[in-house]
């Protein structure tokens, strides 16, 4: 049966626990960073994090609100980048049938540009990032390497607070049922984002907006342009020439 995340932003301190335990098991390198009048660091998720704590503050009724949200690959049910590299180059994202996890391979590094574009602006969290040295399109891979062999992904391991559950994706889905109920006496904006399509599942406490605009699939995603949608007539075509090209 597939794996899931359960996360529980509510219990989120923004240690950042989860955001360096995954840097140290990966070995990814430092990036250089500076204040920039938050203390999210770095600013965004890039080929070298492949999970940020977000910080969001705001001010409401003279109070300041600050919310924490570990943003990573969702490891979507129907992964929509997986759809997109298929039409640039086979076997550079592939799907895991046992656990779920979506993972990008080093076939990445043959998609072109356009590819790659396609890839991210088709993830409607915003994910997939690009090494511009290396060619290599990374992110999360739910620490497949560790789960195959009964370990918890490295970022759950190191979590104090029980913020990151992982485990079989029913029983994350009644866990984060159950504490989606105990939430909402107090909160009553309180919800779960996008529990049928993800792997990966966020228990928001405020509203999505509060957080982070890809918190929530599409709900502030502009509508689908005429290029765009021209774009997307012709992936078909460019694949089906791609394949001939090699034969």
């Amino acid at each position: 049966m597939s794996k899931a995340f359960f996360i529980d932003t509510s219990r989120c301190t923004a240690c950042r626990g989860c955001q360096i335990a995954c840097k140290e098991w990966k070995e990814l390198p430092a990036n250089p960073t500076k204040q920039r009048g938050s203390h999210q660091n770095p600013p965004d998720l890039n080929p070298n994090n492949y999970k940020v704590v977000r910080f969001s503050e705001y001010l409401e009724d003279n109070r300041i609100h600050w919310n924490f949200f570990p943003d990573q690959c969702r490891h979507c049910l129907e992964p929509p980048c997986k759809a997109e590299a298929d039409n640039y180059e086979e076997g550079a994202v592939v799907q895991d049938t046992a656990t779920g996890a979506v993972v990008f391979t080093d076939k990445t590094r043959k998609i072109s540009g356009e590819g790659f574009e396609s890839m991210r602006s088709a993830c409607p969290y915003d994910i997939p990032r690009r090494d511009p040295a290396t060619g290599l399109i990374s992110k999360c891979n739910m620490c497949h390497e560790r789960v195959v062999r009964g370990l918890l992904p490295a970022c759950v391991k190191a979590c104090p607070t029980g913020a990151m559950n992982f485990g079989e994706r029913a029983d994350m889905l009644l866990l984060a049922e159950q504490r989606l109920a105990d939430l909402r006496k107090d909160y009553p904006k309180a919800m779960l984002a996008d529990p049928e399509d993800v792997s990966v599942i966020y228990l928001l406490v405020d509203a999505p907006e509060n957080y982070h605009e890809n918190s929530v699939a599409h709900r502030f995603q502009p509508p689908m342009d005429r290029k765009i949608f021209l774009s997307m007539l012709g992936r078909p075509l460019r694949r089906s020439v791609g394949a001939i090209l090699k034969l």
